[in-house]
């Protein structure tokens, strides 16, 4: 671990021994004692990690110096050391941004030891929260976030880099499943707001009638139950992002307050009338069209409009070709590493029957699917048979995959078969064919 650079200017200098001594009981401070403000201002080249100062010195008052060590650096912490109690002093300093004030008494080393100590604790908190923001920020590259080589991903990343050099509201169309979040996340944190916060709101998940308090908070005794102030969502995201999911299901009521909101940039909290100013950029998506829905009266035209901005439609998986095996792949051997499975890998025969599938779960139901394979499959190899589609909607249930007719009919007889636990008359029977016409496609190996 580094030294912990700390400068102290005392122009006392037996008491500046004193304290020295004391804090330099910790081996990993490295004190650098001054006697003057000059002596002082001239060093902090050398970027300390605290200074202490002395109110009274000869060439300078303490709070001149701190103005003057502000002008240099504005983040090192600065604790005050006084022989004056005079509390309006101690509190003019304070506001004016010094990190303590501490008066010359016998329990002053101590009370110095304990500031140094927290004020340490908060810079290794910062540091780390800037890291991990940082880290963020890498793990949200267009590239690691949306798996896949596919031309039409590739444009989706031009869109999204240009998105994310601007501070342009951003509309994010697809159908469910396609990563509507991921992609908002990915352009907040390769925006110059990465470091402030991303707040995500699915507009479809709250109660119609707690909308309204839900974005724009609300004051104590605004209502029945409000028995403390609530910040809303908006002023949650101030100087960062809020995404709006799912904003086609807003109610037409709340629609036109939240026009209001982004047209003066501020919002006013339920109850309340302080007007605060809003910093945020605007991302939003739905799974509708929009623009439809303002055509039947469903959404208002002007805050269409207002929101549009740049408009990002995310392709359905089944029109991004090879992705899908490339998303297949990274799906299981993550799954398989988080479950301590080993390695396994998809059989060509299973690939060609995910390339088949039409998908309309997208890629939320890719993941579920090949998940599920990977429990189920026998051995270090994910085959046709473990791959099991669960399609939901009624036209998928029909015809969810591109087949011969005999391709559907082994098929459809496997799956008698599995069902009557590989009772051959039972199966026949149930679907009106003969029982030979079943042995007959055991003994060509159609069926196992």
């Amino acid at each position: 671990m580094s030294a912990y650079n700390i400068f102290m200017v005392e122009d006392d200098k037996w008491y500046g021994e004193l304290l020295q001594y004391h804090i330099s009981l910790n081996p990993d401070y490295k004190i650098t004692r001054f006697e003057t403000a000059k002596d002082c201002l001239n060093k902090l080249y050398l970027l300390p990690d605290l200074i202490t100062i002395d109110i009274s010195l000869p060439d300078m008052q303490g709070d001149k110096l701190y103005q003057k060590i502000r002008e240099i650096d504005k983040q090192v912490p600065v604790i005050v050391i006084s022989s004056q109690e005079d509390i309006t002093v101690a509190v003019n300093l304070l506001k004016m941004g010094v990190s303590d004030y501490l008066v010359k008494d016998e329990s002053t080393k101590d009370l110095l030891w304990k500031s140094i100590i927290h004020i340490r604790e908060n810079q290794s908190l910062r540091k780390e929260v800037a890291q991990l923001r940082e880290e963020l920020g890498q793990k949200f590259s267009f590239e690691k976030t949306l798996i896949g080589q596919s031309d039409a991903l590739k444009n989706i990343f031009r869109i999204m880099e240009k998105a994310s050099k601007t501070n342009i509201n951003v509309s994010i169309s697809g159908e469910t499943g396609t990563g509507k979040e991921v992609v908002a996340k990915a352009i907040h944190y390769n925006s110059d707001r990465k470091r402030k916060t991303f707040v995500p709101v699915n507009m479809a998940a709250i109660p119609r009638e707690l909308v309204e308090s839900e974005l724009f908070g609300y004051e104590k005794g605004a209502f029945t139950g409000a028995v403390t102030r609530k910040i809303g969502k908006f002023e949650e995201a101030n100087g960062g992002t809020i995404f709006l999911d799912e904003i086609a299901e807003l109610d037409l009521s709340v629609q036109s307050k939240l026009l209001r909101v982004l047209q003066e940039r501020e919002v006013v909290r339920i109850g309340g009338n302080e007007k605060i100013k809003l910093d945020i950029r605007l991302l939003v998506a739905t799974h509708k069209n929009l623009a439809e829905e303002v055509k039947k009266g469903n959404f208002r035209e002007d805050l269409y409009y207002r929101i549009i901005g740049l408009p990002i439609d995310l392709p359905p998986l089944r029109e991004r070709g090879n992705d899908i095996l490339i998303l297949a792949k990274y799906f299981l051997d993550d799954f398989a590493k988080e479950n301590k499975l080993g390695s396994i890998n998809i059989a060509q025969s299973a690939k060609d029957k995910l390339l088949r599938y039409n998908f309309p779960g997208n890629i939320r139901e890719l993941k579920a699917m090949v998940e599920l394979a990977a429990v189920m499959c026998d051995g270090s190899e994910i085959v046709a048979d473990d791959i099991t589609f669960n399609a939901t909607r009624s036209e998928d249930n029909f015809i969810i995959e591109e087949k011969t007719l005999r391709e559907y009919s082994l098929d459809i007889i496997k799956f008698y078969l599995k069902k009557n636990n590989n009772d051959v008359i039972a199966t026949a029977k149930k679907l009106d064919i003969g029982k030979s016409t079943i042995y007959k496609m055991i003994q060509d190996g159609d069926i196992k």
